[in-house]
């Protein structure tokens, strides 16, 4: 009797060339065994290379299985298809130009058994691509379309249980269409008796090809894509009571389908021919569709869109357009240090247009915003469409980590105040201001991957803010003061034991090296001291003053090179805390056999953790061994001939100013340094006469 199989993976493929083989390579990386789950890739026709390379697969792995078809246009068919050959007790769908983490199967499987699931949805990460930011800020065991926020996810990246697709012969619309996964996921929604959400593994890797072609890409025709969208539309009438809940799905679609198209660059794209027509079909199914509560529920930007869409005035939103295309998060690192074990992070952000801060109203006790507008226009909106009263209570700012390689994201915890700055006078009897919100965040890296320790890696640190309907990223560190600079030093954190290295790149972002990733880590070890050299009896104690944080003694090591043989000493180092003024200092210390180190110049490599997490930093340090019975000499290089180029990450630029304080405190380093080595060799040399 045939095992009874926990995940079918579901692929529909069309034409997908090499896109398809980073979704090949997760589906065969899984931590479920293989004998647990298939994956079915239902070839919907494609003419490139794929099916012989499907077919070849398949050959090789029994748990992989290909379905060859006609091309039916889309992926409502092949995913039908693959339902109905699914001999899983769930069906997870996975596009052919996506993949998915590694412990995916294995952890969503579990969640799913653990609360008798019906649908699961695992964390999303974009490249490239949008995904739900919201949902994914916790995990939801059960989790409803009243109490959060799952309207946002209509996509089919989902693990769906076989026999509740089959009881409610949910399937996917057919055919040349768009927005299937809308109709068949809104639908589901509703039938689930219970919906799980886990929120601390990256599942699912939706990803933007190089070439643009996911079918999510393609050109729009408006008459077409709205004719599908009620259909969605419709599930949510048959299944609800006019009224809040009604307002706040049909609000999804307001917001995400229609008002967002004709905001910002998005409108400014469509080529102006064919603004017309996408502003004319927006507005006939939102004025059929639509109450008013639905608008009522936005913030004050996305109001003025619905009501410039209410009152035919296409021209305005253009105007409208092209002045939130200049609107960005302008965040200032205010303060960066480790503390307790972890990085604390202050900072301010606000909402600028260009150079300029978003300007808000206070008159009769209400903000109102205020955008750029003609006086006709301005005059056409209700006062409650710029009320942004209510809105700028509830702004928030967060900071987030964003893996190099994957663009997973994790939140960090954040507490934030804000505060309100005159921005000149006033309109009559009102006074009108801009809007700061000041945060601070704490970088714990043993808990800040959702929880457990940061995968080794490269971690871009970005600051989100939210408030009257923006949401705006910035990388964090480009405006940043010069505090915050002194203080960013690496850290030895864990156990077992990691090298953190918090760097600023060459555009002056913050980003984290986790397990020495990159080469980082040398190029942050300045040393406050000059190292020393004492003698212990036939041995040398070797101790280098780094710039670093540990919270406890850590067992690391000492390599020794001769720069004329090549010989190599290593030994035994302890790594261990050390007080210095704040900008964070620790101890690395080693015993050295004077018998082992010949004659000449020896350079210095460290370790600062076990070997299966970190290698040899070489450092600008050599210890010069005399040919006669004179004491050894330990000395600090001049780093400019040693320090690399950092790396690019970025289009933000850092301003002029702080790269020139930059330089000059760098080279006060140095000479610091060398004045030290300079004077230790003096004391050397005394004591020997």
């Amino acid at each position: 009797m045939a095992k009874t199989l926990k995940v079918s993976v579901v692929v529909p493929v069309y034409n997908p060339g090499p896109y398809i083989e980073d979704c090949v390579a997760s589906l065969m990386r899984q931590s479920l065994p293989d004998d647990e789950y298939e994956a079915i890739f239902v070839d919907d026709g494609s003419t490139d290379e794929t099916p012989a390379r499907l077919d070849a697969l398949a050959a090789e792995h029994p748990h992989l299985h290909v379905i060859h078809q006609e091309n039916s246009g889309w992926s409502g068919k092949p995913r039908n298809v693959g339902i109905a050959a699914a001999r899983g007790e769930y069906v997870f769908f996975v596009d052919n130009d996506d993949w998915i983490g590694d412990e995916a199967l294995e952890r969503m499987y579990a969640f799913a058994k653990e609360n008798d699931s019906d649908i699961v949805i695992g964390k999303m990460a974009g490249k490239g691509r949008g995904v739900p930011r919201e949902l994914f800020r916790r995990t939801y065991p059960r989790a409803t379309l009243a109490n959060a926020p799952l309207i946002d996810s209509l996509t089919p990246h989902k693990m769906f249980r076989k026999a509740f697709l089959d009881e409610h012969q949910l399937r996917f619309p057919e055919g040349r269409r768009r927005l299937e996964d809308h109709v068949f996921v809104t639908a589901a929604f509703f039938a689930a008796e219970t919906i799980s959400v886990l929120s601390d593994y990256v599942c699912y890797y939706h990803v933007r090809r190089e070439d643009a072609s996911n079918a999510g890409f393609q050109r729009l025709e408006p008459k077409g894509y709205f004719a599908n969208l009620t259909e969605a539309l419709d599930i949510v009438e048959k299944n609800t009571d006019p009224g809040p809940l009604r307002d706040r799905l049909y609000r999804r679609w307001f917001r995400v389908e229609m008002i967002e198209r004709l905001r910002g660059r998005r409108l400014l794209q469509v080529p102006a021919e064919d603004q017309r027509a996408l502003f004319e079909e927006i507005r006939r199914i939102s004025g059929e569709r639509f109450g008013p509560g639905v608008a009522e529920g936005l913030p004050p930007s996305q109001r003025i869109v619905a009501a410039l869409i209410h009152a035919d005035r296409l021209d305005d939103l253009v105007r409208l357009a092209a002045w939130e295309t200049s609107i960005v998060n302008h965040a200032e690192l205010d303060d960066l240090g480790w503390y307790e074990g972890a990085l604390q992070l202050a900072l301010t952000c606000e909402l600028r247009a260009g150079r300029a801060p978003i300007g808000y109203l206070h008159a009769d006790g209400q903000d109102v915003l205020l955008p750029p507008l003609a006086d006709d226009a301005a005059g056409a909106l209700p006062d409650a469409d710029r009320d942004a009263t209510a809105r700028l209570n509830q702004s928030r700012v967060d900071v987030l980590l964003r893996s190099r390689e994957t663009a997973a994201e994790y939140f960090l915890p954040v507490t934030f105040t804000s505060s309100r700055r005159a921005l000149g006078e006033g309109d009559g009897d009102g006074e009108s201001f801009r809007f700061l919100l000041h945060g601070e965040a704490r970088l714990d890296p043993t808990t800040a991957g959702g929880g457990v320790p940061l995968e080794r890696g490269i971690w871009d640190v970005v600051a989100r803010i939210t408030s009257c309907g923006w949401t705006k990223d910035a990388r964090l560190g480009s405006v940043r003061s010069v505090r915050a600079s002194r203080h960013c030093v690496p850290a030895v954190l864990g156990d077992p034991a990691v090298a953190v290295t918090p760097y600023w790149t060459d555009k002056g972002n913050l980003s984290v090296d986790v397990g020495e990733k990159t080469s980082r880590l040398r190029q942050e070890l300045l040393f406050p001291t000059a190292p020393s050299l004492a003698t212990a009896g036939s041995d040398l104690v070797l101790t280098l003053p780094l710039r670093a944080v540990t919270a406890a003694e850590v067992a690391g090591a000492v390599r020794l090179a001769h720069e004329d043989s090549g010989a190599m000493v290593d030994a035994a180092a302890v790594l261990a805390p050390a007080v210095d003024a704040g900008v964070g200092r620790s101890d690395l210390s080693a015993r050295l056999s004077r018998s082992d180190l010949g004659v000449g110049r020896w350079s210095v490599q460290v370790r600062l953790v076990t070997p299966e997490h970190g290698g040899f930093t070489p450092l600008p340090v050599s210890v010069t061994v005399p040919s006669g019975p004179g004491v050894p000499v330990v000395e600090a290089l001049d780093r400019s001939t040693t320090r690399e180029a950092r790396t690019d990450d970025g289009p933000e630029e850092r301003t002029e100013g702080f790269r020139s304080e930059l330089s000059a405190w760098l080279r006060t380093g140095r000479r610091l340094a060398r004045r030290a080595g300079g004077r230790l060799t003096r004391q050397v040399r005394r004591s020997r006469g």
